[in-house]
Order: structure tokens, then sequence, then C-alpha cells
């Protein structure tokens, strides 16, 4: 897994997403990874199991989805700012103002560098 934090690098990042859609997304940034094993295990159990691997941008999201989005977003342990002393800084959270951009293999995040995107292998 890995966030793309935006910022206007002159570097854009794709990655597809959308489950079955096999859309391709995009954004300027800098690519942050995290670090561990089996992080897209939460997500996968939700866009995979949960959503049927329809899980694109434009859809509605009943709350438990949103419930469980937070908790897995929330629960990827430390991310590594470059620009912050904290040697811990406050982990990644579901950015709910952009919900409409969500997809599977794409969240919108807050990091503590600024807006970013969560992305992961799609599923299809």
């Amino acid at each position: 897994m890995f966030v793309i934090v935006a910022a206007p690098t002159g570097v854009v990042y794709q990655n597809q997403c959308g489950g079955y859609a096999c859309a391709q997304y995009e954004q300027e940034g800098y690519l942050v990874p995290l670090y561990g094993t089996e992080l897209d295990e939460d997500m996968n159990e939700i866009f995979v199991g949960g959503l049927k691997g329809w899980g694109m941008r434009g859809r509605s999201w009943p709350a438990g989805v949103l419930d469980r989005l937070r908790a897995a977003v929330g629960s990827l342990g430390m991310y590594g700012s470059g620009r912050h002393e904290d040697p811990y800084p406050p982990s990644l959270v579901l950015d709910e103002s952009r919900l409409s951009e969500a997809a599977e293999a794409w969240l919108p995040v807050v990091t503590p560098d600024g807006p970013g995107v969560l992305v992961w292998e799609n599923s299809d």
C-alpha cells in the first residue's frame, strides 16, 4: 500500500482502481510507502467481500461500510511524514469531504502532510 500525497511535483502517479471497472485514476504528488504485511486485508474484505468488487466512484456509502473504512484507514499504523519532526505522527484519516472520489484501491485520506490518496492493488 502507498499514499500519494498531493503536491506540485510534476510527477503524476496512476493506479488501476474501481474493482471490475478497471479505471485508471491519477494524482500529482509524491509517493509514500506504507510498511507491513497484508496491509490491504481489511480493504479487500470491504471492497471485494462486502461490495463484491464494485467499489467505485459515485456510489452511496452505507454507514456500516463507512465505519469499517474509517477503522481500516486509521489502523494502518505510522505514516512516515517527511516534513514533521514527530517520530510518531498521527495515523491516516479517511477524508470524508472527498468520498465522491473514493473507489476500490483509491481512497482519499488526510495525511500529516496534507491531502492524499491511499492506493493498493486493484482486485480484478
